[in-house]
């Protein structure tokens, strides 16, 4: 199992885009795969983690990517995206947590700890004062995670997976250098 302690954190290129796309789609269907259907994760994955997609994501200036790696082998993303807050995120100056996505050997590891920290930091360096999110009403570990490193609910929305209208809790946290541990 990867600690955070041999984990390095890089911005992705794109160069980088069949790596997210694996990333992608293995951590997604890890989580996510048993409690929906074949069809509706088939269509999500091939609608928003083709490497075109990825591209298009990656190219845009208001999204930073970042990548967790230990020695060969990356073991993580987040994605941060500018612009457009849900309408229930009441911080001053929001950026997303778009993902933060870890390879399931990988869970409990810190990774996740580290990327958020990066992602917190990253974020707080570019000004952004507010940093929000979608956790799934039915994902109990992702709302602890977000729980411990201050995120407060504000809201929900609907996510849509394939023909199925989920439901995500919007989550928020205002920005300072703060780890739960």
């Amino acid at each position: 199992m990867a600690n955070r302690n041999d984990v390095t954190v890089r911005m992705a290129t794109q160069n980088d885009l069949s790596l997210l796309r694996d990333l992608s789609i293995s951590t997604f269907q890890a989580t996510f795969g048993e409690q929906n259907t074949p069809e509706d994760m088939d269509s999500y994955v091939t609608e928003n983690f083709s490497e075109e997609q990825l591209g298009r994501e990656i190219s845009d200036p208001l999204a930073t990517f970042l990548i967790a790696e230990q020695p060969g082998k990356a073991v993580g993303y987040a994605k941060l995206q500018a612009g457009n807050p849900a309408g229930c995120v009441t911080g001053r100056e929001p950026i997303e947590l778009v993902r933060l996505y870890v390879v399931s050997e990988s869970i409990g590891g810190g990774i996740g700890s580290r990327l958020m920290q990066e992602a917190i930091d990253r974020a707080a360096s570019q000004g952004y004062k507010t940093l929000w999110l979608g956790v799934w009403e039915h994902n109990p570990r992702a709302q602890r995670f977000y729980q411990r490193w201050g995120f407060e609910h504000v809201g929900s929305h609907i996510f849509q997976l394939g023909s199925d209208a989920q439901t995500d809790l919007i989550l928020q946290k205002h920005l300072f250098a703060h780890s739960p541990e």
